[in-house]
């Protein structure tokens, strides 16, 4: 069976009142991009992604998804001048030998990042889906047997303006059944330790995680790891520039609790240099980033240094949320999975039926492929609108 197109949608999907709130003025800005302060990255007002359609000779469809969520319209060209004519007439079971061919059309021009990399991994995506369709497989099952039906997750992200809200939330996703929560904070270092008192004195139960969004040099990092640690916190995300290696080298090795790095980190290579140099105690790769093929290789680069894997999700709509599943099921050694719910409910305009996650668990897909069934017409009606 061999491929017979490949198409991409790009999405633009309006969000909740929730999201918008994050940012300063709670409303969207000018063109719909701005930076939320304290934090230096680019966002949007909306729900932006790239999915992309590989169709096989017969008809059968496999689904990916990229995170992108800034400008997707630049991975959808990606796929569509590079990526598109070498993959048409590639063999539809064999998802691995087309993602190296693909991977190297633009290896050595340092391409195995950026929006390179956001189209290679929804390419590689839709791949295993399609695979897994045509040979009556889930994905977990063809990436060599699921490890856990049943996945943990923690809650990331209490989006309220104010501590006694957010702590009103947290006791809220204990009572929904959540044992663990991650606060997006970077703050400064007394602020966000008083968020953490403020949640923890409302929530004792929840296990808390912090992601500080690259917000500190390594002095205020330490400052901040050791007062989470002091309260006897999960992990720490993201504390310094995300190419500042030494630096996390450096915090790692001086905090007394894990460490966790990833979202930024596009491929084995990346992962292996932090693993390496013990610049990551937790490692965070996100699926609508890296492909299915390269997780998977980035889990085992991982597992012969020791270090647990937490997939990140982020506001991937529900294709790569189904990938996310397959792939923390076939990790070998999984610490749990990110549950955004914004985006998982958003992410259901695009399914006929929605997946089964929740605060404090998920189940991964009984069907074949990726085991979530696309509606195309929602689809070709959202893109449009977009």
């Amino acid at each position: 069976m061999r491929i017979a197109a490949v198409t991409t949608h790009v999405l633009k999907l309006r969000a909740d009142a929730a999201y918008l709130g994050a940012l300063p003025d709670g409303s969207a800005p000018p063109g719909g991009y701005a930076v939320r302060e304290p934090w230096r990255s680019l966002y949007s007002d909306r729900y932006e992604t790239l999915l992309v359609q590989v169709t096989a000779e017969d008809g059968t469809s496999g689904w990916g998804e990229a995170l992108a969520p800034v400008a997707p319209e630049v991975p959808a060209a990606v796929v569509d001048l590079l990526l598109a004519p070498v993959l048409t007439g590639a063999d539809a079971t064999a998802p691995r030998p087309a993602w190296v061919r693909l991977r190297d059309l633009m290896r050595e021009r340092g391409h195995l990042v950026g929006h390179q990399a956001d189209a290679l991994a929804a390419v590689d995506i839709a791949l295993w889906d399609l695979a897994g369709k045509l040979t009556g497989r889930r994905v977990a099952d063809l990436l060599g047997g699921a490890f856990r039906e049943e996945l943990p997750t923690y809650v990331s992200g209490l989006p309220r303006p104010d501590d006694a809200a957010r702590a009103a939330l947290a006791a809220d996703w204990v009572r929904r059944g959540a044992r663990s929560v991650k606060l997006h904070l970077g703050h400064g270092v007394a602020e966000d330790l008083t968020t953490v008192d403020a949640v923890r004195a409302a929530a004792p139960e929840l296990r808390i995680a912090v992601d500080a969004h690259w917000a500190y040099p390594v002095d205020g990092a330490l400052r901040l790891a050791r007062g989470l640690a002091e309260r006897g916190c999960w992990f720490l995300e993201a504390p310094l520039a995300p190419e500042d290696l030494a630096g996390h080298a450096e915090l790692v090795s001086r905090a007394e609790l894990p460490v966790a790095v990833g979202e930024a980190l596009r491929n084995r290579f990346e992962f292996a240099q932090w693993v390496d140099a013990r610049a990551l105690r937790l490692a965070q790769p996100d699926v609508a980033r890296t492909g299915i093929t390269e997780l998977m290789a980035i889990a085992e680069v991982c597992a012969a240094r020791h270090v647990p894997v937490a997939p990140h999700h982020s506001v991937g709509l529900g294709i790569a949320l189904a990938a996310g599943l397959h792939v923390s099921a076939a990790v070998e050694d999984l610490a749990a999975f990110e549950y955004q719910p914004t985006s998982v409910e958003v992410g259901t305009r695009i399914l006929t039926r929605p997946l089964d996650v929740a605060a404090g668990s998920a189940s991964l897909p009984t069907a074949p492929g990726l085991g979530v069934e696309v509606d195309a017409d929602a689809v070709a009606r959202l893109a449009q609108e977009s």
